[in-house]
């Protein structure tokens, strides 16, 4: 009798304190929202994969200028298609915004949807990166909701280590979008298609209610470690 107490009082104790066995960044993710922070760590590693991706991919991606001097950039990992002629499209992603010192903010979680027009043939996912040139660019997705090209002129993005090659279109753009497929970059067009917050993603992710407004500013407290290692992802793809 006293040996099964004592094994229930140990398990108790084992539980926990696992997430800190679990190690420091593990278990501050998880401080987050517990389980229902999981998926919102998940998109995060993924936005991280794609950036260290890009990183071994510049003389074929995004030109490195265009993220150093950006005012925000948003990743969508793995976008579906969802018809192969007219059909849509949907994904979830992070926005990241340049701060005041010009670090980087914490992210806020996003979802895109929109039309199938401007898929390169035979892609039926692809990650989608858009860099948002001006702040009154990163500003319309403070309001919630806003429709990319008639809110904000959007462009697809120019290739290569150098934007000298630019048109004028993709110079007055004030957001820039690429899609990345098989290691393969493409500007991609995306008029029409709904950028908006993911308020659920948000909350899950925090622990409590936050606008993107909030999270810009950085009235965020005890953020996850996952918004750690975004920042630090960005900070090396720049620096490189």
């Amino acid at each position: 009798m006293r040996f099964g107490r004592f094994l229930a009082l140990s398990l108790t104790i084992a539980l926990a304190f696992s997430p800190a066995l679990a190690g420091p960044a593990r278990a501050k993710d998880q401080a987050a929202g517990s389980g229902a922070a999981a998926d919102q760590v998940k998109k995060i590693d993924d936005a991280v994969r794609v950036l260290q991706e890009m990183m071994k991919e510049s003389d074929k991606g995004i030109p490195e200028g265009l993220v150093r001097d950006c005012a925000g950039i948003a990743i969508i990992p793995d976008v579906l298609r969802a018809g192969l002629v007219i059909g849509g499209r949907h994904g979830r992603g992070v926005l990241v915004v340049r701060t005041k010192d010009g670090g980087w903010s914490d992210p806020s979680f996003i979802e895109l949807t929109g039309g199938s027009i401007g898929w390169q043939a035979g892609v039926q996912s692809a990650d989608i990166i858009l860099v948002f040139r001006t702040p009154r660019s990163v500003e319309h997705i403070g309001e919630g909701k806003f429709t990319l090209g008639a809110d904000a002129g959007i462009a697809a993005g120019p290739i290569g280590r150098s934007a000298e090659a630019s048109t004028d279109s993709e110079l007055k753009a004030e957001i820039l979008s690429y899609s990345r497929s098989r290691g393969l970059y493409a500007g991609l067009t995306l008029q029409g298609s709904s950028l908006q917050e993911d308020r659920k993603a948000n909350g899950d992710f925090y622990g409590q209610v936050l606008s993107p407004k909030d999270i810009f500013a950085g009235k965020v407290k005890g953020a996850p470690e996952a918004a750690g290692r975004l920042r630090t992802a960005l900070g090396a793809f720049i620096k490189r």
